[in-house]
């Protein structure tokens, strides 16, 4: 019985998965992107309904300008690359609201929403870009897809663990549970957000260089984000690198950037 339910469990992670797009790297994708983007639909919807649009014509109109010329470059690309299957998923949306967080986000399936308080760190349509860039990849790899999936695996991993203690006493369980967790935590959930984010930037510095932005105003955008944090948790316990490493790794991989770049 064990090992048929360890059996299975191999079964399962290897028929799910995947590559992604350019980096090359192994993800797991334990979710359809048909399921992954009815409950990304649903959650857009619920937000921009909540959040009233920004009044300011101009940036909006610049974040919708920016957001069309990379997703245009990247289906551009996926189309020439024999990945236009893709494509299919991506329904794209451009939004700024009026919100004062320094932040920005997209769902899958190419949902883009700019916060007003992000505007005075891009200062500029390549500061824009840079932005836009990292949320787009974001969609692209399916971060959000491998990042369920993940979850999903850990708990799979705990119900089996708690299936071969059954013969230990229950507080030896509870004790070996409680440590499992924290391990699936620390050990894969967050260092693997991190990579996430490390991809993206990659990835965005790419797709940004793709529709003629200038991939080496990312380092000068972080330079601005990093000077305007006050203090931050520690890396090890934070589901994003640390500016330092950030900017050091964007450096590291600007020159592969640049092999796409174009300028306008």
């Amino acid at each position: 019985m064990k090992k048929l339910i360890f059996l299975s469990l191999v079964a399962v992670l290897i028929s799910a998965c995947s590559s992604v797009v350019l980096t090359g790297r192994k993800q797991l994708l334990l979710v359809s992107d048909a399921e992954v983007l009815s409950m990304s639909a649903t959650t857009y919807k619920q937000f921009v309904d909540s959040v009233p649009a920004s009044k300011n014509l101009t940036q909006t109109a610049l974040v919708k300008k920016v957001g069309v010329n990379i997703s245009s470059a990247v289906e551009n690309y996926l189309k020439t690359n024999g990945l236009e299957s893709e494509i299919a998923n991506l329904k794209w949306e451009f939004a700024l609201v009026q919100d004062t967080s320094v932040n920005a986000f997209c769902m899958p399936g190419g949902k883009v929403v700019f916060f007003e308080g992000i505007l005075p760190m891009t200062k500029t349509e390549a500061g824009m870009a840079v932005v836009m860039g990292h949320e787009i990849a974001h969609a692209v790899a399916k971060h959000a897809n491998e990042r369920m999936s993940q979850q999903m695996a850990a708990q799979f991993g705990s119900n089996i663990a708690d299936v071969l203690l059954a013969n230990k006493s229950a507080a030896t369980r509870q004790t070996i549970n409680i440590l499992y967790g924290l391990g699936a935590q620390v050990g894969v959930i967050l260092p693997y957000s991190r990579k996430h984010e490390y991809e993206a930037d990659r990835l965005g510095l790419i797709f940004m260089a793709m529709a003629g932005y200038d991939p080496n105003e990312a380092v000068a955008f972080w330079e601005r984000m990093s000077a305007n944090n006050k203090g931050s948790a520690f890396e090890f316990m934070s589901t994003h690198p640390s500016d330092e490493k950030r900017i050091a790794n964007m450096k590291s991989v600007l020159p592969e950037a640049l092999n796409f770049y174009t300028k306008k």
